[in-house]
C-alpha cells in the first residue's frame, strides 16, 4: 500500500521523466520532509554516482527519501509493536504509547486520534491502522519532542504575588554589541521582548533639544533617543507574553529631562502605562499578582516617599516639580550598571598593583549626577521602587514590600556564599535583581542558575552575547508558555524556609534520571569538512544547586553528521530537580583539544517528556536549526 501511495504522490514530478537537484529539493519541501542541503547534496551525488548524469529516475528519488526518513531506529521500534512489519493497528499503538512512552491514560483514542493526524495513506487510516510512513510522522513530530507539551502553554499559577516568580530580565537592553564601542539600536528592545523578555533596561542621559537619549554612559557607544525606544516597547510590549512589563530605568537626567521622560511614557503608552496602585489601594502588604497586572508596563526607578503621597499629589496637582532624594534613600554607584569610564579605565589599568575587581582607584568612584527626581517620574513608580541594599536585616525592618533591590553579581555571589539563608528569606519578601559587574567589557554573562538558586527574580543578562549563559535563560524560559514569569519552587516562597543550595534538606524529591542516547539526525557538518562530515560528540550537562552539577559526554563518531549512532546511557542522581536545568551540547571533535560547537538544546529538568524523544537542536544565537536533531530514551522516578 505505502508503495502505490508513494508513486501516486510522486508521479506528477516525473511527468517528464527525471528530476535535477533542484526539482529534487522542491518535492521534498512538497513533502514535508525537513533536509539539511549539504546532506542532501552528498546522498544526491552518491545516488547519481552509480549513473552518469546530474538527473534522478523514481527510484532514485525513492531512494533518498529512504535516505532521510525511514531511519534504522525508527524500523526497530517499529518492527517490534507491528505484527507483520507493515502495519500498526490502534491496539499496538497504544501499548506502544502505554509501555514506551509512558502515557499511563493512552487509550484506543488516543492512538486512533494520532493515526487521524498523522498517517498519510487514506486506506491505512480508514482502518484505525498507522503505516511505517505515519509512524515516522508521529516520531517526528511535536508530541514526541523532549520538551513536555503541557509546558508549552500557561500552566502555573499566576495569581501569586509578584516576587513568587523568576522573571525574564536583560541587562542593558539597548546595546546589541560591547558596553565600550558598540552601537546601541531599536532592536535590542525588539529582540529581548520577542524573546518574552519582562523586564527592559533604559539608560537615561540628558540630550540635546531637551530629548533625553539611551545609551551606555562615558562609552562611545551611540545613542537613540527616549522617545523612540518607549515607541517599540509600546508596539512589542505584549506580543510574546501578556504579563506584567517592568521597564528599568537607570536614571542619570536633570529633572526637566526626567519631566519629558515622564510625558513620553504618559503620552506614548496610554493605558498600558500603570499609574496608580491596582484597585486604589495605597496602603500595601504584598505585590499583586502577574494575572492582575496583565497588560500593563510598571516603571521601576527612584521614588520620592510613599505611593499615598504621590496619590495626594496626583489629586492636587500643585506639588513641587522636583524633590531631593534623601541620602537613605539614594541608589549609590554600587547599585548602578555603570561600565567603568574609558578615562578611569585608563587609569587603572595603568596601575598593574591593582586588584582587577576594584577597576576605580578610590578617589575616583563615579558620583551620582542628579540627585534630585522630578515628582512627574516619581509618581509613575508603584510597584517597583528602586531601593539601595543596605544589608538583610536593614530590609526585613525598614524595606516595603513595593521597594527592589539591584545587586551587582559580585556582592551577589559573596552574600550565596556567606548568607544563603538570609538571602532566601530576602527574596521571598522583596524582588531583587542582579546585574553584570561593569567589567564586563565585551557584554559577557554570568551563571544566572547560582541566583535562581537563591530565589533573585530578575537575573538580568546581556541578551545580545550568546553563550551557554545565554542558553540557560532561554532554556528556563521556555517554561511556562515562554510567558517570562516561572513561579519559583515551594521553598523559596515560604518566608519561613531553610532551605539553602549547599543545605537542601527534606525540601524536594530527589529524582533518579537515565538517559540513552541513541542517535542524531542531519547534524551540522563541520566547517573544516568540504562535503557533510563531522566527528561528533554529545555533552550532556546538568546546572542546579551544586550537588547537582555534572557533565558527562558520549564518546566520538568518526565522520558522520548524517546518522551518527551512540547508544550509550548516562545516569544522573538530582537532589533538587524543581532548579535544575539539562543541557544537550553538540561539538565536532576537529582534533583532541580543539571541538567546535555544532547545537544545543536546554530545558527544565521538570520539562523532560519520558520515552523515546526527539531533541531539537539551537544554532548560537538561539534558532533552532530545522533538519537537525537528537534521539533519546528519556526515563526518570
Amino acid at each position: 500500500i505505502s508503495h502505490t501511495w508513494f508513486w501516486s504522490l510522486i508521479q506528477n514530478d516525473f511527468k517528464d521523466g527525471k528530476l535535477d537537484f533542484e526539482g529534487c529539493m522542491r518535492l521534498l519541501e512538497k513533502m514535508q520532509v525537513p533536509f539539511d542541503e549539504a546532506h542532501l547534496t552528498h546522498i544526491f551525488k552518491k545516488t547519481i554516482d552509480k549513473h552518469t548524469g546530474q538527473i534522478i529516475s523514481m527510484d532514485d528519488f525513492k531512494s533518498i527519501y529512504r535516505t532521510i526518513v525511514h531511519r534504522t531506529e525508527f524500523q526497530e521500534l517499529f518492527r517490534a509493536y507491528s505484527p507483520d512489519g507493515k502495519i500498526l493497528p490502534d491496539t499496538q499503538l497504544t501499548k506502544f504509547l502505554i509501555k514506551e512512552q509512558f502515557q499511563t491514560e493512552a487509550s484506543e483514542t488516543t492512538a486512533f486520534e494520532l493515526i487521524l493526524k498523522y498517517e498519510p495513506i487514506d486506506e491505512v487510516r480508514k482502518k484505525k491502522q498507522m503505516s511505517f510512513e505515519g509512524f515516522v510522522r508521529y516520531m517526528n513530530s511535536e508530541e514526541c519532542s523532549i520538551f513536555k507539551s503541557e509546558h508549552k502553554t500557561i500552566y502555573q499559577d499566576m495569581s501569586q504575588p509578584l516576587c513568587d516568580y523568576f522573571i525574564s530580565s536583560s541587562h542593558n537592553t539597548y546595546l546589541i554589541a560591547d558596553q565600550l564601542m558598540g552601537p546601541s539600536h531599536l532592536w535590542g528592545y525588539t529582540s529581548a521582548l520577542l524573546k518574552g523578555c519582562r523586564c527592559l533596561e533604559i539608560d537615561c542621559w540628558d540630550g540635546s533639544n531637551n530629548e533625553p537619549v539611551v545609551y551606555h554612559g562615558h562609552t562611545l557607544t551611540t545613542k537613540i533617543t527616549f522617545r523612540s525606544v518607549i515607541h517599540v516597547i509600546d508596539k512589542y510590549a505584549f506580543m510574546s507574553s501578556a504579563y506584567p512589563l517592568v521597564l528599568s530605568l537607570e536614571n542619570h537626567c536633570s529633572p526637566k529631562q526626567q519631566e519629558v521622560m515622564a510625558d513620553c511614557l504618559k503620552s506614548i503608552l496610554g493605558d498600558k502605562l500603570l499609574s496608580s496602585p491596582i484597585g486604589g489601594e495605597t496602603e500595601m502588604t504584598h505585590l499583586p499578582s502577574p494575572e492582575e497586572l496583565k497588560f500593563k508596563v510598571l516603571i521601576k526607578n527612584k521614588k520620592v516617599g510613599t505611593i499615598e503621597e504621590g496619590m495626594l499629589r496626583m489629586e492636587d496637582n500643585t506639588q513641587a516639580e522636583t524633590e531631593d532624594i534623601s541620602d537613605s534613600e539614594m541608589v549609590s554607584s554600587e547599585d548602578t550598571d555603570e561600565t567603568i569610564p574609558l578615562h578611569s579605565r585608563r587609569n587603572s589599568m595603568k596601575r598593574r598593583g591593582d586588584r582587577r575587581d576594584s577597576a576605580l582607584p578610590p578617589q575616583k568612584k563615579p558620583k551620582v549626577a542628579f540627585e534630585k527626581v522630578a515628582i512627574a517620574l516619581s509618581d509613575l513608580v508603584i510597584y517597583t521602587k528602586s531601593s539601595k541594599f543596605v544589608s538583610f536585616e536593614h530590609s526585613l525592618e525598614n524595606q516595603k514590600c513595593y521597594e527592589n533591590n539591584s545587586i551587582k553579581e559580585s556582592h551577589a555571589r559573596k552574600l550565596v556564599k556567606n548568607s544563603a539563608k538570609e538571602f532566601i528569606s530576602h527574596t521571598t519578601r522583596f524582588i531583587t535583581r542582579i546585574y553584570p559587574r561593569g567589567l564586563r567589557m565585551s557584554s559577557s554573562n554570568y551563571n544566572p542558575q547560582e541566583f535562581w538558586n537563591v530565589g533573585c527574580q530578575m537575573v538580568a543578562l546581556n541578551f545580545q552575547t550568546p553563550g551557554t549563559q545565554m542558553e540557560l535563560q532561554d532554556g528556563k524560559f521556555l517554561d511556562n508558555g515562554g510567558c517570562g514569569y516561572v513561579l519559583k519552587p515551594e521553598f523559596l516562597r515560604d518566608p519561613n524556609t531553610t532551605f539553602t543550595p549547599q543545605n537542601v534538606g527534606a525540601y524536594s524529591k530527589p529524582m533518579s534520571l537515565s538517559i540513552r542516547l541513541i542517535s542524531g539526525h542531519q547534524l551540522p557538518p563541520s566547517s573544516m569538512s568540504k562535503t557533510n562530515k563531522a566527528d561528533p560528540l554529545v555533552h550532556i550537562e546538568i546546572y542546579g544547586v551544586p550537588e547537582d552539577q555534572a557533565r558527562k559526554k558520549s564518546s566520538v563518531v568518526k565522520s558522520n553528521a548524517l546518522s551518527p549512532k551512540w547508544n550509550e546511557t548516562f545516569s544522573f542522581n538530582i537532589q533538587v530537580p524543581e532548579l535544575a536545568m539539562i543541557r544537550f551540547c553538540v561539538e565536532d571533535e576537529v582534533s583532541l583539544v580543539n571541538k567546535e560547537f555544532l547545537g544545543q538544546y536546554t530545558l527544565p529538568v521538570l520539562s523532560l517528556n519520558t520515552g523515546y524523544r526527539n531533541i531539537p537542536l539551537l544554532s548560537r544565537e538561539g534558532v533552532k536549526i530545522e533538519s537537525a536533531s537528537l534521539f533519546a530514551h528519556v526515563w526518570y522516578y
